[in-house]
């Protein structure tokens, strides 16, 4: 079930004020495309956020749209410029699936991720220990410079819980996530030790749903919600598969997900409790 091609946060904002401004003003697709010296399916897939778009093509549509408020001029080039600039994640570009890359571009501009997990605690809360067992575990055919390429990568996604402005992070992790020995006992009680230390609501919130709740809304599998600061952005729902991601945008999906979550999470023990939980988990293996 492959994902299609997906737009960065910026260029997708920058794209739907755009097609706001040229709706305002009555301007057809062809005639914008015209303007640039392209065609119609350049300009949808400006609008759509799949293409990029130069600071003089702006330039050129903002006159024709009659735009000449100068702050929305300044605050559309800086979206562009924004949209081109590399990312972090620029110096393993050859070693990570374009796939992955949207994700990682998805995450870094969340101003809330909504996380459930119920077989493995996620990337951003793993000990680097846990991270290289289980990314050995998948990647079995990787070189052992590949597998520390891929711990590096999921080592610096980890700095966006602690940058200046965080987003909130709620995550929300079935039992069998904290049971399951992953890279032996001792790399596992390292691994609840650090979910206990980084347990800090509501920044960071971490909570378990118990084998004693029985079935829960998350049975089909694991998910995140992201969500974004500027109304224009729309809430994504990422879904992992055997063989990628997939992201869903469409205001009923993402609804029937949040209600997922917070039927997860009104199942899930409280945060203290949930602690309780995870540092006996981690003594019974250090035991």
């Amino acid at each position: 079930m492959p994902s299609h091609p997906r737009p960065t946060v910026r260029r997708r904002r920058l794209g739907g004020e755009l097609r706001r401004l040229r709706e305002a003003a009555g301007i057809s697709s062809e005639q914008a495309a015209e303007r640039i010296g392209g065609d119609k399916s350049k300009i949808s897939r400006q609008e759509n956020g799949r293409q990029g778009i130069t600071k003089l093509e702006i330039e050129a549509l903002l006159e024709l749209y009659g735009v000449e408020d100068a702050k929305l001029k300044t605050a559309l080039t800086t979206l562009a410029r924004e949209g081109r600039r590399k990312s972090w994640w620029a110096p393993f570009s050859d070693i990570l699936p374009e796939r992955f890359q949207e994700h990682l571009s998805i995450e870094s501009d969340a101003a809330r991720m909504l996380v459930f997990q119920p077989l493995l605690v996620p990337g951003l809360l793993q000990t680097r220990e846990y991270a290289e067992e289980s990314i050995r575990s998948v990647e079995k055919e990787a070189t052992e410079e590949q597998v520390e390429s891929y711990v590096s990568v999921r080592m610096a996604r980890q700095d966006i819980l602690s940058k200046e402005n965080p987003p909130q992070f709620v995550c929300l992790l079935d039992e069998a996530a904290i049971r399951r020995p992953i890279g032996g006992p001792k790399v596992m009680a390292a691994q609840l030790e650090k979910l206990v230390e980084l347990n800090n609501p509501p920044r960071i919130s971490i909570q378990v749903i118990p084998f004693g709740q029985g079935w829960h809304a998350g049975l089909d599998g694991a998910f995140t919600i992201f969500s974004y600061p500027d109304p224009m952005d729309l809430d994504v729902v990422s879904l992992g598969y055997l063989d990628g991601l997939l992201y869903l945008e469409e205001d009923g999906s993402v609804e029937r997900y949040q209600l997922a979550f917070d039927q997860l999470r009104a199942s899930a023990l409280p945060s203290r409790q949930s602690m309780d939980l995870i540092a006996r988990a981690a003594r019974d293996l250090s035991s």
